[in-house]
């Protein structure tokens, strides 16, 4: 009887006009937020000293005159685009069968928890938080490696988030976005697929680099090594050309966001 209740409520927010409105506009919020980290990537790559993440990005809003009213408008349409996905992933056995089903689920559900938490971030800092993501990871994984088997936890985590760079990367080169989306015939379709290709294989690069980040601190027992984003992109700046690609993986962070702008028009929703 709750799983007909649950399937019920999923079914009537799936239905209603108004959510699948407030998730396109959950879209076009997660775009802003991208545009806003990778201009913060490439001002990191001549110098700047700003977060590189999303606490940074919303940091930055927050200096804005009115910058809260964009922050609780953040809010509110990323937590109603991750109620879409539990929704969905609530309805996956509409659209798959078998063990298929439950691959679709984690799929939305996953996507689900991080809207859900970065609109609960963006209405933290609304309300006067200032959180630094890299010293709540430095603490985080200093309270794991003090546990037993707290270094296998970190590098299972490290190796989830560079697992899901690897996917960001093959969806960006297989074009498998598409398959969410209908993007018209054109000159603007092919701007929308170019900036998606080109976004999705950034993010996977900057996912790629934070989990490389997380395994190597488990591994030295440095929690100090560990961080956010803003800290696997100052990783790269020491590479042999780590200017360059932490110019290319901003730019790229940028075209993701404007893809996703499209893409809260073009979305199968």
């Amino acid at each position: 009887m709750a799983e007909h209740g649950v399937h019920d409520a999923a079914s009537a927010v799936e239905r209603h006009p108004a959510a699948r409105v407030l998730a396109r506009g959950g879209y076009v919020a997660n775009g802003f937020v991208h545009l806003l980290i990778g201009s913060l990537i490439v001002a990191v790559a001549f110098g700047g000293e700003r977060d590189a993440d999303q606490t940074g990005a919303f940091r930055a809003v927050a200096e804005l005159p009115l910058g809260f009213i964009a922050l609780w408008a953040a809010a509110t349409l990323l937590a109603a685009l991750g109620v879409w996905h539990l929704a969905e992933g609530m309805l996956a056995s509409r659209r798959r069968r078998g063990a298929s089903v439950w691959g679709l689920r984690v799929s939305e559900w996953g996507q689900a928890i991080v809207f859900l938490f970065f609109g609960g971030l963006s209405a933290a800092v609304a309300l006067g938080a200032r959180p630094q993501a890299d010293e709540t990871a430095r603490d985080a994984s200093r309270g794991i490696l003090a546990l037993p088997g707290g270094v296998f936890a970190i590098v299972l985590v490290g190796v989830g988030v560079a697992v899901a760079g690897v996917v960001f990367v093959v969806m960006g080169v297989r074009r498998s976005f598409r398959s969410k989306m209908t993007i018209p015939d054109g000159a603007l379709g092919r701007v929308a697929e170019g900036l998606g290709v080109a976004g999705f294989i950034a993010k996977g690069v900057a996912l790629g680099s934070l989990g490389g980040v997380l395994v190597v601190a488990a591994v030295r027992s440095r929690a100090d090594e560990a961080g956010s984003l803003d800290a696997a992109i100052r990783a790269l700046l020491d590479l042999s050309f780590g200017r360059e690609i932490v110019v290319v993986v901003g730019a790229g962070l940028i075209a993701y966001g404007v893809f996703t702008v499209f893409r809260a028009r073009y979305a199968d929703l």
